[in-house]
């Protein structure tokens, strides 16, 4: 399994107790672990991979868009 790294934004801090907050996270990973028991380890894979890859793509449109409004910015 892909190691996940550490959320450092907690966006309900002080706003649901903190035993409340650790419960829904082992909800979530628990749901994740069926959902991921059901398909094969080779889905999951590519799964993960598609992912990234629509991530990337993301990220390369913004990028070019930050560019054009640099260079329009310079032409200003």
């Amino acid at each position: 399994m892909a190691e996940q790294t550490a959320r450092t934004h907690k966006s309900f801090e002080g706003k649901i107790p903190e035993e409340t907050r650790q419960h829904f996270h082992a909800a979530r990973e628990e749901f994740r672990k069926s959902v991921e028991g059901m398909f094969p380890p080779e889905f999951v894979g590519h799964h993960r991979k598609a992912r990234k890859e629509m991530l990337l793509a993301w990220r390369s449109m913004i990028d070019a868009s930050l560019e054009r409004m640099e260079k329009a910015e310079k032409k200003a």
